[in-house]
C-alpha cells in the first residue's frame, strides 16, 4: 500500500505525519518526494550508503550542420532555445526535456545529451529513500520520477509529497492508494487545504485528514470537513511539548507510547479505507 502525506500549504506538519507513520509501521518505507527541501531524514536518522545521480536529456547542436532556420526555437514551447547571430543558443536549466526540437530540425543537428539535475540517495535496505533536487535548478518532476522507481513493492510505503497542488505533487500522487492531507486551524491552513482537497477528488484517490496544532476551541477544519462530509482521522494538539522535541529532531512517537499507539490506529483506519 502506498500512502501519500501532502498538504496545501508548508509548515503544517507534513513530514512530522509522514516520519511518524513511517517509524511506527515496521517494516515501511520512507520516500522523501519533497526534493527541493527534503527533511524526513533529520527524524527517522538513515545510514545512507547509496548515491544515483539523475540525468536528464537536453539537446547538443552540431554547428557545422545547423543552417540556424530558428525552427527548434520557434518549437520549444518553454523558450529554453534562441537564435542570435546565426547561432543556437540553448539555456539548459529551462529545458523540459521534451524533445520538440529534435522534431522540428529538419537538417537533422540537433542530438541528446545529458546533465545532472539531482540525486537519489537510499539506505541499504531501502526503507529510507530521497531525492534531491540541485541548487538552482527549477524543475524537479524528473528527480521524483527517479525516486519513484525504487518503491518497494512487500512492504508499505509513505511518500512524504511537497506542499501546494503543483506537477512535483501530481507527479508524487502517481500510482498511490490513500492521501492523508494535513492541515493546520488556520485562514491560510484552511485555504490551502481546499485546493487540496479539489486536487484529490480531481484525480479520484480516496482522502483523510489530520489536524496538527488542534486547537480546542478553534473548529474552522472541523466545520468544513464536517460540511463536506471529509473524515478526520487524527488530530494533533498544539502542545509545548510536541513543539520542543520536534526542533529537537525527536517527532512525538519516539519517545511516547500513547502516540505511537495513535499513528498506528491512523494507519489501521488507512488500511481500511483502502481495503473498502
Amino acid at each position: 500500500m502506498k500512502i501519500a502525506v501532502l498538504s496545501g500549504k508548508g509548515g503544517t506538519g507534513k513530514t512530522t505525519v509522514s516520519a511518524s507513520l513511517s517509524a511506527t509501521i515496521k517494516p515501511s518505507q520512507y520516500v522523501d518526494c519533497d526534493v527541493e527541501e527534503p527533511n524526513g531524514y533529520i527524524f527517522l536518522k538513515p545510514d545512507i550508503k547509496h548515491s544515483i545521480p539523475v540525468n536528464v536529456e537536453i539537446p547538443c547542436v552540431d554547428e557545422s550542420i545547423c543552417t540556424s532556420c530558428g525552427a527548434c526555437a520557434k518549437a520549444c514551447q518553454f523558450h529554453a532555445l534562441a537564435v542570435i547571430k546565426n547561432k543556437v543558443i540553448l539555456f539548459p536549466e529551462i529545458c523540459h526535456h521534451c524533445g520538440a526540437c529534435y522534431i522540428a530540425c529538419k537538417p537533422g543537428a540537433m542530438t541528446a545529451s545529458e546533465r545532472t539535475i539531482g540525486v537519489i540517495e537510499m539506505n541499504d535496505d531501502q526503507t529510507f529513500a530521497q531525492g534531491k533536487l540541485n541548487i538552482g535548478e527549477p524543475v524537479a518532476v524528473p528527480v521524483i520520477k527517479k525516486l519513484k522507481e525504487y518503491l518497494r513493492t512487500d512492504i508499505p510505503v509513505i511518500l512524504d509529497c511537497s506542499p501546494g497542488a503543483s506537477c512535483t505533487v501530481v507527479q508524487s500522487l502517481e500510482g498511490c492508494d490513500f492521501c492523508l492531507l494535513v492541515t493546520e486551524p488556520t485562514p491560510f491552513g484552511l485555504h490551502d487545504l481546499k485546493i487540496a482537497v479539489s486536487l484529490v477528488k480531481k484525480l479520484g484517490f480516496p482522502f483523510g485528514i489530520v489536524i496538527n496544532k488542534a486547537l480546542e476551541n478553534n473548529s474552522l477544519i472541523q466545520d468544513y470537513c464536517k460540511e463536506e462530509g471529509i473524515e478526520i482521522l487524527l488530530k494533533i494538539p498544539y502542545l509545548k511539548e510536541i513543539a520542543k522535541n520536534y526542533s529537537g529532531g525527536t517527532l512525538p512517537v519516539q519517545n511516547n507510547k500513547e502516540w505511537a499507539a495513535r499513528f498506528i490506529e491512523l494507519y489501521d483506519k488507512i488500511k481500511e479505507r483502502v481495503l473498502q
